[in-house]
């Protein structure tokens, strides 16, 4: 039986235990007693001090009344603390044990791998790791985080990963690589800071979202940096300088399988169609790009004429009729489609067509 239940248990034994208390005083004052000589009566009855009765009571109505007051009163009274020692005892014995079992795990456990940040990209590296026998412990201080972790089987460490305790707890001294995947470049350069202060040795490897962020990270001692706008960008030049690029443009399938790839990265790509008086029209490729603090990526041009341009670049004119296809974090792409929104017609985005 879960809290919730107990808690349950304890608001309804509460509830009769009120109620019987009410109605016994009532009870009492109908019968001709004083109210402070009714409410000692009731108390000294429901939680059985004994000390006797505060009246003689000879007639068998108010007998029965007093026996129906001392078994209703104790048994909720019973009720309520059953279910407040069973909230108690559930929870720290769960608690206990739980936190013995993953502690012991984690002493035991070696030459294993630090996951700091168990959001999307973290997930993601998890499912990796788990899937090629890595043995690893996820750190992250959202609880809900950990406990879909620790059903999952996962060794987890709650607490903050740029924390010296925390990264301890989590066997930096006899892991081989620490990974920082936490959404933000600062969190993840304090964390690169910390763990290569504990340990000279391991392996880190960060997560960043621009090149200067990617410096930051080097001096702080990670070894390697990895950037998912760079590499979502790498990967859809490759698939553009392929021959078959001219496919992939208005081919929703094909970015809905291209989507599906970038989506373990947070990123996304759009094809933006450019409207004869979209505000985009006359922009360049380097003020499109850095309309999402640098974020932008503009993989490919489809002209008007229907010639793709690979690798357009930074100076490149954007004209009327001309199709963008842009790489971006997911959450960004909606910037540049507001721009081009005021008389694009449709656009694709993730391989769904939307009304404009």
């Amino acid at each position: 039986m879960n809290s919730s239940t107990s808690i349950h248990k304890m608001k309804l034994g509460m509830a009769v235990l009120l109620a019987t208390c009410v109605i016994a005083v009532f009870g009492y004052v109908i019968a001709g007693w004083s109210a402070l000589d009714s409410v000692y009566m009731v108390a000294i009855t429901i939680f059985g001090v004994g000390y006797g009765e505060v009246r003689p009571i000879s007639d068998p109505r108010l007998k029965l009344f007093t026996l129906g007051v001392v078994v209703t009163g104790c048994s909720s009274g019973i009720y309520v603390l059953g279910g407040f020692v069973q909230m108690i005892a559930e929870g720290e014995i769960q608690r206990a044990l739980g936190a013995r079992r993953m502690s012991r795990g984690i002493e035991q456990t070696t030459g294993h791998a630090i996951i700091c940040g168990y959001g999307r990209v973290g997930r993601s590296l998890v499912q990796e790791l788990r899937q090629s026998g890595v043995q690893f412990v996820v750190v992250d201080r959202n609880t809900d985080r950990l406990v879909e972790a620790e059903r999952a089987g996962i060794l987890v460490v709650s607490g903050d990963a740029s924390d010296e305790a925390t990264l301890r707890r989590a066997g930096i001294d006899r892991a081989t690589v620490l990974a920082t995947v936490l959404p933000g470049d600062a969190e993840n350069v304090f964390v690169t800071l910390t763990a290569r202060e504990l340990s000279e040795s391991i392996q880190i490897i960060a997560r960043g979202e621009s090149e200067a962020t990617e410096r930051k990270l080097i001096r702080s001692g990670a070894n390697r940096v990895v950037l998912p706008t760079m590499i979502g960008a790498s990967k859809i030049a490759h698939l553009i300088a392929c021959p078959t690029v001219e496919s992939l443009v208005g081919d929703t399938r094909a970015f809905s399988r291209l989507n599906q790839d970038l989506d373990s990265f947070g990123l996304g790509m759009m094809q933006i169609p450019i409207g004869d008086q979209s505000a985009l029209v006359g922009s360049t490729i380097r003020e499109i790009e850095l309309t999402g603090d640098g974020g932008h990526v503009v993989v490919a041009i489809k002209r008007a004429g229907g010639h793709v341009q690979r690798n357009p670049k930074m100076d490149d004119v954007i004209g009327a009729g001309d199709q963008l296809i842009v790489l971006s974090h997911k959450e960004d792409l909606p910037s540049v489609s507001r721009r081009a929104a005021q008389s694009a017609e449709t656009m694709v985005y993730r391989g769904t067509r939307h009304s404009g």
